[in-house]
């Protein structure tokens, strides 16, 4: 604030009445400006740091949900039971024969025969029992995210309830997913829309498992990387690239509460293999030595590291595939991670490891 002026005295001279008043020359006179609008400049905003996959995916389509298992046919179906039953039939005759070959040469190899193949029968009944109690577990999970799907389309209440508590039951042995349950359970009466109760239940619970799995899905990248850009054959690297993603596959769905069997794992394999297929990413890899050229490393890598490279981004998007598979409910709530979430990381990974600065 400007300090108040002092008080001060001016003397006013008068002039004569038949003097004409001083006029001021023409060019000190300005003459008034016309009123106009102002135009106001266009801004122009200049992101900090572009990114070329947010770029490349603009305009691009959702992948697709995972497919849901097609229906077998009954013919192979009988089939196969029709087999699998003759082949027992011949095991147990060939036992039979065994134990009585075993008796007639001694009586304790006769007992110690029959021994064996009684512990070999309940030992078998108890691994299939254990694999079809595999295989339920994971048709639960692909009927859990096609309920999801559909309470969250059709903003169902009742539906939705119904998805939440088999999701709390199937993830409640998972200490990560404690907050979630407790959140769950305090605001469950208050949210009305069935459709807001699957997306609360996805993040809650699903969200920091989905960050366990970007961390399982990058660290098996990098071993394909840096175990094929050392390898000396190629069989050796196709051998471990699907040692690696198999190995991926089973922890990422015992990870979402899947714990696969033999059957199971196989059939979780059919899945994500079914999945890449209709995705139509399965051939990726031109688009990934096109993302690596655009980065500049591919100048500075030689061929076997950069091959390293491109394989880790194969197991990482088979994945990312077997993500979306083992997931009990879709992504909706969250973002669907991407090969761009882990471009950089493996890249740079690379690159420390092989020196490259």
């Amino acid at each position: 604030m400007t300090p108040p002026r002092k008080p001060a005295a001016f003397r006013i001279e008068t002039a004569d009445p038949g003097e004409k008043a001083p006029t001021r020359p023409a060019a000190a006179i300005e003459p008034a400006r016309k009123p106009r609008a102002a135009r106001p400049e266009a801004a122009i905003v200049t992101p900090d740091e572009i990114d070329v996959f947010d770029l490349e995916a603009t305009g691009a389509e959702e992948p697709p949900l995972p497919v849901a298992p097609r229906r077998r046919s009954r013919l192979a179906a009988i089939f196969w039971s029709a087999l699998g039953s003759l082949l027992a039939l011949a095991i147990a005759l060939w036992t039979d024969q065994l134990v009585r070959e075993l008796f007639g040469r001694a009586q304790w190899l006769g007992w110690l025969g029959a021994g064996l193949a009684a512990v070999a029968a309940v030992s078998l009944l108890v691994i299939l029992a254990r694999e079809l109690v595999a295989l339920a577990r994971l048709a639960s999970v692909e009927k859990l995210r096609q309920l999801g799907a559909q309470a969250i389309q059709r903003d169902d209440p009742k539906a939705a309830r119904k998805v939440v508590d088999d999701l709390v039951g199937l993830l409640a042995g998972r200490p990560e997913t404690a907050a979630g349950r407790r959140a769950l359970t305090e605001l469950r009466g208050d949210i009305i829309d069935g459709a807001d109760l699957v997306r609360l239940a996805e993040t809650g619970l699903l969200v920091p498992l989905d960050a366990e799995a970007r961390t399982l899905v990058l660290d098996a990248a990098k071993r394909v990387s840096l175990v094929t850009a050392v390898s000396p054959r190629a069989l050796v690297d196709i051998a471990y690239v699907v040692f690696e993603s198999g190995r991926l596959i089973r922890r990422l769905s015992e990870l979402y509460g899947g714990r696969p069997g033999t059957l199971g794992f196989i059939r979780l394999a059919r899945d994500v293999l079914a999945h890449l297929a209709v995705t139509g990413t399965i051939a990726a890899g031109d688009s990934v030595v096109q993302q690596l050229v655009g980065h500049g490393l591919a100048a500075r890598l030689s061929a076997k590291l950069g091959e390293g490279v491109v394989n880790g981004m194969m197991t990482a998007r088979i994945g990312l595939a077997a993500m979306e598979t083992a997931r009990p409910l879709p992504f909706t709530a969250v973002r669907r991670p991407g090969l761009g979430d882990f471009l950089t990381a493996l890249t740079s990974f690379t690159a420390k490891k092989s020196g490259v600065r």
